[in-house]
């Protein structure tokens, strides 16, 4: 197998599982709660490390923001050897209960994005694997933490979720919204490998707060704080699995 086009690896490269964060800076947090760190590969919103944690071998790899380019990770990473994709991240909280800080594992992702219709039929179901699901609420339990569990939506316009979106997502239960799980999802399924996962609440879009709202951050303190409870129950996870 060639070397991939956009994450710059091959066959030999990675590691059977994978933690797939949106943001570079993030696989650099993630490497450093593991042991022997090295990048093996960095180029435009990638970047690729392996590590290994409680003496399990992964693989780390920024997929930036939205489905187009998770999409690309997922299929390059599959190409050369990954069989299971874990997604840490943030998300936006869609009931008015959830706090900036909480913690979301999701149960499926409504495809309010159109990179998975490119491969699909809507009604093809983004679910996660069953075993990684359970591992990421295992992994929640493990460190003594309460997660919120049930279904997201990915969306692909951050700056036009109006008032009528929120409220019908609200309405149909849905906990969060963010911009990659459907896809992961959905790729990871239709290629029989596994996919799953957990992102922190950076803000409440029925409240009417985003993230960077009231800082120069992009995250506020809490959230900043939640991102990396988030990173150990997914490390806890891949340590079950």
């Amino acid at each position: 197998m060639a070397k991939q086009p956009h994450l710059l690896v091959e066959e030999g490269d990675v590691h059977e599982t994978a933690i797939v964060p949106g943001d570079p800076g993030r696989v650099d947090r993630i490497a450093d709660l593991c042991d022997d760190g090295e990048v093996v590969a960095e180029n435009r919103e990638y970047k690729v490390v392996n590590a290994s944690y409680e003496g399990v071998d992964l693989t780390i790899c920024s997929t930036g923001i939205g489905c187009p380019s998770a999409a690309i990770a997922v299929e390059e990473l599959s190409r050369v050897g990954v069989e299971t994709f874990l997604r840490c991240g943030t998300c936006g909280a869609l009931q008015a209960d959830m706090e900036v800080g909480d913690m979301v594992v999701a149960t499926g992702a409504a495809k309010e994005e159109g990179t998975s219709k490119r491969y699909e039929a809507v009604e093809y179901p983004a679910v996660p694997d069953y075993d990684v699901l359970s591992a990421l609420v295992d992994g929640a339990e493990a460190n003594d933490e309460e997660v919120h569990v049930g279904p997201i939506v990915s969306d692909d316009a951050f700056y036009n979720e109006s008032d009528e979106y929120v409220a019908d997502w609200g309405d149909a239960n849905l906990l969060a919204i963010e911009m990659e799980a459907a896809t992961v999802f959905s790729l990871a399924r239709r290629k029989g490998l596994a996919a799953g996962a957990i992102c922190t609440v950076d803000g409440n879009l029925v409240a009417g707060t985003q993230k960077g709202a009231d800082s120069d951050d992009e995250l506020p303190e809490k959230a900043r704080d939640n991102v990396e409870r988030a990173i150990r129950i997914t490390l806890e996870a891949v340590a079950g699995l």
